[in-house]
């Protein structure tokens, strides 16, 4: 068949091509390009994809071998396996993403080596595409074959691993989390280590940006040891979604510490020195010059210096990046930033407390670096009270957010000295003056959520009370007619049901006098530390204990109309009553879990008044042992590592 004679004609062949390649009909597909002229290379997509493209890129390599075949007999076969679609992208582009597709590759190649150094869209080449789509034996393959095209000469071998946008294969591998073959990359082509993106991130920026990727950490080792322990041959989809989790985690591991390894961007360091005048008063501020913004120093022509892996791992809680960083280069602490700000000042600011708490144990360091003032004048405690709008954009309750944060510069003021606290910033604030500015939003919403849940608590509590008040004038099994004592009254069930009702009452009317206690507080910034959160707490703690009695209440009432033989509908609807109440108690479990964090604080100050009464220090270890283990658990909870 020399031509189609008409588009009808021709979208009438494309709906069969499309529909015979999406349902992987090889017999029908190899039958249709013997009706059309252009066979394997006609023309299907509206984006230029022809038949052999489908192929390829649906990883059918039997129909795509075929149909090579085919084109290979054809005149001038290699012309027409250059040919691409609408985004340059040829069949071998498309071969390049499946590593299944290696056979079909190097047949391509052997038809037409000039592949190998076709770009297209965003000048990509085969290569990049393998290791943009996480293909290692496809990339192992190109890899190898661009090295003989170009004859072993780096600079052009290279070449292959760059796009248009400055973006490398590394950079790719990174953001895709493909951190196996990264590792490959940056060993086999070193310079693309230091190569900066048109963001001008490098590799080691990108992957110290990415804590997702050290999700699973080092905490869950009996969960790897269990995992590993599993025979590989036996697929349970869940170990297996953990094994993968951890291999993952190791490859990144790996690569942190070899880009790590070649990356000194911290030598590049600022003054030690303050570049602002240290001030204790407000006397003479008014009279002194206003200082330019970031912008318009920006303007003026200032070049602004890039940030590091290790301040970008430090924003974004990439603990074990900054761990190998100073491991490798322990001088990396004293690193300043062109705002004057030290690791110390970056992680208060991103509430990170653990790479906090690091820094912290590094005590010849750490001396040092809590004096340090940023340009601006602000020292460590001012960092405390200035937050991003990430870190604003917190999801959780207001009021236990305002409590961490509370909590979290109480600790930081306590590594302060007294001349620190009282340290005014180049506008003339205190820490506490900043800190109560930033945060005012935040106590506003704090407050009317602490209204909300108290006011819905003590509706709920109300409705505890009254049922547990009608209960025990309904008792079960009614009263003997004659006498007016209950007739179950000598039942065993019966005094746990007594006991069990009266105490649920108790319970809900204290809890409403605590929820009281919050709806009438001032609601002071100090409040929100303690006093509020652990009100809050107490009401919770005591209404759901009073759910729990009313709970037993109803179970006690079911047995004794069992043993009653009462009717079976009543039992059933007795026995439903106890999912809206196990609801109820569910429902409050993630709140009254987060509010243990409370005792924290409690927690440390009796540790800090242990040797007052001298406690032997077996016992204080061992103190300190379930203190830190259940501030661990909360931890896990609330995200947030406590601050014991």
């Amino acid at each position: 068949m020399d031509t189609l004679r008409s588009d009808a004609e021709k979208h009438e062949y494309n709906k069969k091509f499309y529909k015979a390649l999406m349902g992987q009909k090889k017999e029908e597909v190899i039958e249709l390009c013997k009706h059309v002229p252009e066979g394997p290379l006609h023309v299907v997509t509206l984006h230029g994809d022809t038949v052999l493209h489908l192929a390829a890129y649906s990883k059918q390599r039997d129909l795509a071998k075929c149909l090579l075949e085919q084109v290979s007999k054809c005149d001038g076969a290699e012309r027409l396996l250059q040919r691409a679609n609408s985004l340059h992208y040829t069949v071998f582009h498309e071969a390049a993403t499946s590593n299944k597709a290696v056979p079909l590759a190097k047949e391509m190649l052997r038809l037409s080596p000039g592949l190998l150094h076709l770009r297209g869209d965003n000048n990509e080449t085969a290569l990049f595409r393998s290791v943009r789509y996480g293909k290692r034996e496809m990339f192992d393959f190109l890899d190898k074959e661009v090295g003989k095209a170009v004859e072993g000469d780096q600079e052009k071998w290279d070449a292959f691993h760059y796009r248009s946008d400055r973006s490398t294969t590394l950079h790719q591998s990174v953001l895709m989390e493909h951190f196996d073959l990264a590792l490959c990359i940056a060993e086999r082509h070193g310079c693309l280590i230091g190569e900066q993106d048109g963001d001008g991130m490098t590799a080691l920026q990108l992957l110290a940006l990415n804590p997702s990727a050290f999700k699973v950490g080092k905490k869950n080792r009996f969960i790897k040891l269990l995992v590993n322990s599993t025979p590989k041959f036996i697929s349970i989809p869940l170990l297996d979604h953990i094994r993968m989790k951890f291999d993952k985690y190791e490859s990144a591991l790996k690569l942190a510490k070899f880009l790590i390894a070649k990356d000194t961007s911290w030598e590049s360091t600022e003054a030690v020195k303050n570049k602002s005048e240290t001030r204790f008063h407000k006397y003479g501020h008014l009279f002194q010059e206003q200082k330019p913004d970031d912008g318009e120093r920006m303007q003026s022509g200032a070049k602004r210096c890039p940030e590091t892996p290790l301040f970008l791992a430090t924003k974004s809680g990439c603990i074990e990046i900054v761990q190998e960083i100073l491991e490798a280069y322990p001088q990396a602490v004293e690193y300043v930033d062109e705002k004057g700000r030290m690791i110390l000042h970056v992680a208060i600011k991103y509430c990170q407390t653990q790479i906090f708490r690091l820094v912290q144990s590094m005590k010849l360091p750490r001396k040092r670096l809590k004096r340090k003032v940023t340009n601006e004048g602000n020292s460590i405690l001012h960092m405390v009270g200035l937050k991003d709008k990430e870190v604003l954009g917190d999801m959780r309750s207001p009021a236990l957010l305002l409590q961490e944060r509370l909590l979290f510069f109480e600790m930081v003021k306590s590594i302060c000295k007294a001349d620190m606290v009282k340290l005014l910033n180049s506008e003339g604030h205190t820490a506490e003056e900043v800190f109560n500015c930033t945060h005012a939003q935040l106590r506003s919403d704090a407050k009317d959520w602490l209204k909300r849940t108290a006011e819905n608590c003590t509706i709920v509590a109300v409705l505890i009370s009254t049922v547990a008040f009608a209960a025990a004038y309904t008792i079960p099994g009614g009263p003997n007619q004659s006498t007016g004592y209950p007739v179950l009254l000598h039942k065993t069930f019966f005094v746990v049901f007594t006991i069990a009702d009266v105490l649920s009452i108790t319970l809900a009317l204290t809890s409403t006098i605590t929820f009281l206690a919050i709806l009438t507080s001032p609601f002071h910034m100090k409040d929100f530390k303690r006093s509020l959160p652990q009100k809050l707490m107490l009401g919770l703690s005591l209404l759901i204990l009073s759910v729990t009695m009313m709970m037993l209440a109803f179970a006690a009432t079911v047995i004794l109309m069992i043993s009653n033989k009462e009717r079976w509908t009543k039992i059933a609807l007795s026995c439903m009553s106890f999912i809206p109440v196990t609801i109820f108690a569910v429902s409050y479990v993630p709140l009254y879990i987060s509010l243990w964090k409370n005792y924290s604080y409690t927690f440390r100050k009796l540790w800090d008044a242990l040797p007052r009464l001298n406690i032997s220090s077996g016992a204080r270890s061992n103190i300190a042992g379930v203190s830190s283990s259940s501030a661990f658990s909360v931890s896990k909870t609330q995200g947030f590592d406590s601050l014991v």
